[in-house]
């Protein structure tokens, strides 16, 4: 009865008196693992700079506080509310290499540790925003903060981290790619008896977004207002039921347009949430990022979706077609539902997270490469794919070039973030637990990168950039 009462309240709120609606949102909840998988706060640290790094740290916490120390609370209170799960909770912040940058000493560590001890008190899952961003070059902050990232993950629990290191504008960073490789080398390293754990929490882009509520990617822009909460929605389970409701036979149009439905629903469903969120907040509302995110649970699987639309599994020949398809239905579905779509919106293909992709790497129907070609087409790029760990820091500046190329090209966000499993091989697996699930360990190309990614120097940006 009380699901019954609540969803009919987040109906009526909706404006919407249709009782099949009400039955169809019970569903989706309770049946199919709709849910907000994250609401983010997103809070500008720009005033918080000092030249005397205690000071500086200070200011960080007493914001943190002021604004976060009631987003568990009440995000758990509109979830009751609505009788819709609401994953995680999580801060995203101004880049960290900025706001170190105005300190006499580069004592980047100690700012990552006074930033989780309060993600910690609050009760947050993460926080991410221990950033930098290096397209075009480097600060004296940016290196500071990018040599720190690998111990700053290891003693800490909260804290994610991203570095852009590409625009479609700018171009490539080589430089800065070449020394994210082997960030995310030591980070595994570092936290080896974790699995590595602290490549998990780091990630490189090209073309990041100012708004992402997804880690470990997110931080507060520099466009972006003082504080704002960005939602995460997720419904993989909802989207494949929808598509298993079809005939077998339905064409692509039908297909098409029963995903942009969908869609439209989950959208909804999470600006609803996430206004209520911001209004009991007292902060203004953000965006709303329409991202299909798996999980490791059975039926929330993005792999699921491309068995339903009649894929052997994920990994055959017309997954990239699927993806590409199920990526811009997604984002159509969305952007009819909300005028405050943002953050990365489509779908992710995160290995450790989907048990369709896990089951699909098990048994070497999906391979690295055709991952990589599935990144042309969905919403971030390589993502929780464990490599082995004797895997050359060179190659995987090789991988990580190659990424942002497809980023840099297309003019979308493409990401990296593998784990080096130190001590392991192909056959092996890495364990994350919760929403990180666990990863097979998958082979990549032994030939050299070496030669091409110690070239120092910027790759140039695509002809296209010159578009005003």
């Amino acid at each position: 009865m009380t699901l019954l009462k609540n969803s009919w309240q987040m109906v009526v709120i909706m404006k919407t008196f249709d009782k099949d609606l009400i039955l169809e949102t019970i569903n989706m909840i309770k049946l199919h693992n709709l849910d907000i998988r994250t609401v983010t706060l997103a809070l500008s640290l720009r005033d918080c700079v000092d030249r005397d790094i205690d000071v500086l740290c200070r200011r960080v916490r007493e914001k943190l506080l002021k604004y976060a120390k009631n987003l568990v609370k009440y995000a758990n209170e509109i979830g009751d509310d609505y009788s819709i799960p609401i994953v995680n909770k999580r801060i995203s912040v101004t880049p960290i290499s900025v706001i170190g940058e105005s300190c006499d000493s580069y004592d980047y560590v100690k700012i990552a540790k006074a930033i989780d001890s309060v993600a910690e008190e609050v009760g947050v899952d993460f926080i991410g925003g221990y950033s930098a961003l290096v397209e075009k070059g480097y600060t004296k902050g940016d290196i500071a903060l990018i040599k720190s990232i690998p111990e700053a993950l290891a003693v800490t629990n909260k804290l994610c981290s991203s570095v852009n290191v590409a625009t479609s504008k700018a171009g490539i960073n080589m430089d800065a790619v070449l020394d994210v490789a082997g960030v995310i080398k030591e980070a595994a390293e570092l936290t080896k008896d974790r699995d590595g754990i602290g490549a998990a929490k780091f990630v490189c882009f090209c073309n990041s977004v100012n708004d992402n509520p997804f880690m470990a990617g997110a931080f507060c822009g520099y466009g972006e207002p003082e504080c704002a909460i960005n939602i995460g929605v997720s419904g993989p389970g909802v989207v494949r039921a929808a598509v298993e409701s079809l005939p077998k036979d339905a064409d692509f149009s039908t297909l098409a347009n029963t995903i942009k439905q969908t869609a439209y629903k989950i959208t909804s469903t999470g600006e609803l949430v996430g206004r209520q969120l911001a209004k009991k907040l007292d902060i203004p509302f953000g965006v709303v990022d329409l991202s299909l995110a798996p999980t490791p649970a059975i039926g929330d699987s993005v792999a699921g979706i491309f068995q339903a639309m009649g894929l052997e599994h994920v990994g055959a020949h017309g997954t990239t077609a699927a993806l590409a398809m199920l990526n811009d239905a997604v984002k159509k579905g969305g952007i009819m539902a909300s005028s405050h779509v943002g953050g990365l919106s489509g779908a992710f293909i995160p290995v450790s997270e989907d048990a369709g992709m896990i089951e699909a790497a098990k048994n070497q129907f999906l391979t690295f490469d055709k991952l990589e070609a599935m990144t042309c087409v969905c919403s971030v790029g390589l993502d929780m794919i464990a490599i082995p760990g004797d895997t050359p820091v060179t190659t995987i500046a090789g991988i990580i070039a190659d990424e942002m190329a497809i980023g840099m090209i297309n003019k979308k966000t493409t990401a990296v973030r593998l784990i080096p499993a130190i001590g392991k091989g192909v056959g092996d697996s890495v364990v994350f637990g919760g929403l990180l699930g666990e990863a097979p360990i998958m082979a990549v190309n032994k030939l050299s990168s070496a030669d091409f990614v110690n070239r120092a120097g910027r790759i140039p940006a695509p002809i296209h950039s010159l578009n005003n």
